[in-house]
């Protein structure tokens, strides 16, 4: 329910922003950049570099959203705008980075406060350790699906795939996650 109304208050931003109110614009960004960052960072492993690449990202969107005919398709748009201001960034790097290293070192710095909340972060644990090790096609496909609530069509626009593969990787995703998180004991 929160993810509908922040899709429909997107949607009278942009629309507010086309017709000039410049503090819809700074809604909107206050509005989306918490899951934009944390897109930025699940794709580039580097908090720091992350936040340098959506203020590139930021721009670009900003500019372009003139150009956006169709205001509720604005979390695709811009989520790929991020993605490739990422690709563009490791590309430019030539670098082969892995998404595991930023999450154990973000496991490693993990609080802990009493019995539920050690269970709850050590699930959590679990699942991030999991689906570190899945391939990074799969990885970002059930991040963008679970994580931040991304529709199929989305994540198909984001990926510049289509709809079926991205189903696909998610079946795949799943049972992978499921296999490591509950191993079949072996038969002695």
């Amino acid at each position: 329910m929160q993810r509908d109304r922040k899709r429909v208050l997107s949607e009278f931003l942009i629309v507010s922003a086309h017709a000039g109110d410049r503090r819809a614009l700074d809604r909107l960004c206050q509005l989306w950049h918490g899951d934009l960052l944390r897109h930025a960072a699940r794709l580039i492993g580097e908090a720091e570099a992350a936040r340098d690449i959506m203020q590139e990202a930021w721009c670009d969107i900003l500019r372009g959203l003139r150009r956006l005919r169709e205001p509720a398709a604005f979390p695709a748009w811009a989520y790929r705008i991020v993605a490739r201001k990422c690709a563009a960034e490791i590309r430019g790097r030539q670098t082969d980075r892995r998404t595991s290293d930023g999450l154990r070192a973000e496991l490693a710095g993990a609080a802990v406060d009493g019995i539920a909340d050690a269970e709850r972060q050590a699930d959590q644990g679990a699942i991030r350790l999991a689906m570190a090790d899945l391939p990074a096609e799969q990885h970002l496909a059930l991040a963008l699906y679970h994580q931040d609530g991304l529709s199929v069509a989305e994540i198909a626009v984001i990926t510049d795939t289509a709809a079926g593969t991205v189903k696909t990787r998610l079946m795949h995703a799943r049972r992978k996650l499921a296999a490591a998180l509950n191993p079949e004991p072996t038969a002695s």
